[in-house]
């Protein structure tokens, strides 16, 4: 059976990624990082989607990037701020995660000889991170085929980016389209140890524009409605 990689934080996209692997025939082995961020709500959500899908494994690396500071998402002398509160590269960028994330899941893909790896960014409802673009993907690639034993032997991994022109409405379809249940996701950037989001920092605002602009009923849990 052809196998996969998905990276899993237990929100909107990755779970879609999720589904999408599993419709396209993937032995999906997800893989989720406790890298210091501020709350485990999503590392939960992240644990039970893969259950609900069931992957054929899943690993939670412990990797602290919180120790080393510089994003609002872990550093906790920085505030997380609401939606629209600042221009630019916004203070929840975590300084080259998805660059150490991809690393990770391509040397596991690797051992477990998956020919792909899903990821779920979007460089269309995006926060303005860097690493979500079709650049940094392309230029990933390129290293992955070149750092590899796979590669070398020209049997690259592949780095899927399904999400990536996709608006998160468009996002949400798809994933209905999969049967995806979205109650079972987190996405907030401040959700309480009971997984109730905020509704005000941008991921909030991204995603309950998404099931507006989607016409699908929103089942996130805010603390505040």
């Amino acid at each position: 059976m052809k196998k996969a990689v998905v990276l899993l934080s237990g929100g909107l996209d990755s779970t879609t990624c999720l589904a999408l692997a599993k419709d396209q025939g993937y032995a999906c082995y997800a893989l989720s990082f406790s890298y210091g961020q501020k709350h485990n709500a999503e590392l939960f959500a992240a644990k039970n989607i893969a259950r609900h899908f069931a992957a054929t494994q899943h690993e939670v690396i412990d990797l602290n990037l919180g120790r080393l500071g510089g994003s609002a998402l872990t550093d906790p002398s920085i505030a997380i701020p609401d939606h629209g509160a600042q221009e630019g590269i916004p203070l929840t960028y975590v300084p080259a995660r998805n660059t150490i994330f991809l690393s990770i899941a391509l040397g596991w893909a690797e051992i477990v000889q998956a020919e792909k790896i899903f990821i779920g960014i979007s460089a269309v409802d995006y926060s303005g991170y860097p690493d979500c673009r079709p650049e940094y993907l392309a230029a990933f690639q390129r290293m992955a085929t070149l750092a590899t034993k796979t590669g070398v032997e020209e049997k690259p991994i592949h780095i899927e980016a399904p999400l990536i022109h996709l608006s998160k409405a468009e996002t949400l379809m798809l994933g209905v389209s999969l049967g995806v249940d979205y109650s079972l996701t987190v996405s907030c950037y401040r959700a309480n140890v009971e997984g109730l989001a905020c509704g005000c920092c941008d991921s909030c605002k991204l995603r309950r524009r998404g099931f507006e602009d989607a016409a699908v009923d929103d089942p996130t849990r805010y603390a505040v409605q």
